[in-house]
């Protein structure tokens, strides 16, 4: 018998328009690779290895941190997996590592999709689809969460990519984020509240060099040009080069991350995380921003990464 080996991404479903060219994976339904030509930009991972950091994966029912893992729905307490543990925590969903499989696909789009299963912690079942498109105006993502389960399900979502606008490291580039507020966290790195931009060392609505500053911080109250969009912008100051990353309505969240605390030294602050989410860190906890889907009920969010 002969055994097909497969790459730690799973099937690689690729996608192509004009000189620009993206790798969707089907662990974790997320995106590997988006290039302009021979320019990234994506800080992505080769096809042999897996995933680090969470890179591109889908983030579902919950983005970022559930403290201990424990939370309460309807006076029930329930128990997550701590896949967090040296923080003691549950992080980033139950999608990350499943196998999803292209269900609609062309030479510039793909629809990849999956199932997680009712567990211990989180007893609803869900289908999780992710359409990527790429067009004159970038990559552009459609997410969409259904519940297929009888009851009520409380969901969160997002995903991870890591943008880079060429520079050597993250502190190189030039950062503009247009938000107002951004969550201190404390022990286990789950927020302690909401504090103003203005006046610490997180405010970059006017854009300006990252330089040595560590961020791993999710921000809200988002600036949104008429057309919904908020947009963070990376920018390399000796080439020019930008990427711009946009969030629509439905993420009213962004985490930035400057990869300082990546467990592979190499991969430290050579990509800047931006993280759209529909809720903070803890939200199941908390209940902050839950979207609670009736049976057969279906959220839907967009996101996307224009190269300027």
């Amino acid at each position: 018998m002969t055994l097909d080996l497969i790459a730690p991404s799973g099937d690689q479903y690729e996608i192509a328009y004009d000189d620009q060219r993206a790798v969707v994976v089907a662990v974790g339904g997320g995106v590997r690779e988006y290039t302009v030509g021979d320019r990234a930009i994506l800080d992505g991972y080769p096809k042999p290895q897996m995933a680090d950091g969470a890179r591109g994966q889908a983030l579902v029912p919950w983005p970022n941190r559930v403290k201990d893992g424990k939370w309460t729905w309807q006076g029930k307490e329930m128990q997550l997996a701590l896949t967090e543990p040296e923080q003691h925590n549950a992080i980033h969903g139950l999608a990350r590592w499943l196998g999803w499989r292209a269900v609609e696909r062309d030479d510039t789009s793909v629809c990849v999709a999956c199932t997680t299963y009712p567990q211990t912690g989180y007893p609803w079942p869900l289908r999780v689809r992710n359409l990527y498109s790429l067009g004159p105006d970038g990559l552009r993502v459609q997410m969409s969460v259904t519940n297929l389960g009888t009851l009520p399900a409380p969901v969160a979502a997002g995903m991870h990519p890591y943008i880079t606008a060429g520079t050597a490291t993250v502190g190189e580039a030039e950062l503009h984020i247009p938000a107002a507020t951004w969550l201190p966290t404390g022990e286990q790195q789950i927020p302690t509240g909401r504090e103003p931009v203005e006046g610490s060392a997180y405010d970059f609505r006017t854009p300006r060099l990252i330089g040595d500053t560590q961020i791993d911080y999710t921000f809200t109250d988002l600036e949104r040009g008429d057309d919904e969009r908020f947009r963070l912008r990376l920018r390399d100051p000796g080439t020019g080069r930008a990427v711009t990353f946009w969030v629509g309505p439905a993420f009213p969240f962004v985490e930035v991350f400057t990869g300082d605390a990546l467990p592979d030294e190499s991969r430290r602050r050579q990509g800047l995380g931006v993280e759209p989410m529909t809720a903070p860190p803890n939200a199941l906890a908390t209940g902050e921003s839950l979207v609670v889907l009736e049976a057969g009920a279906s959220w839907t969010g967009e996101w996307g990464i224009t190269p300027d």
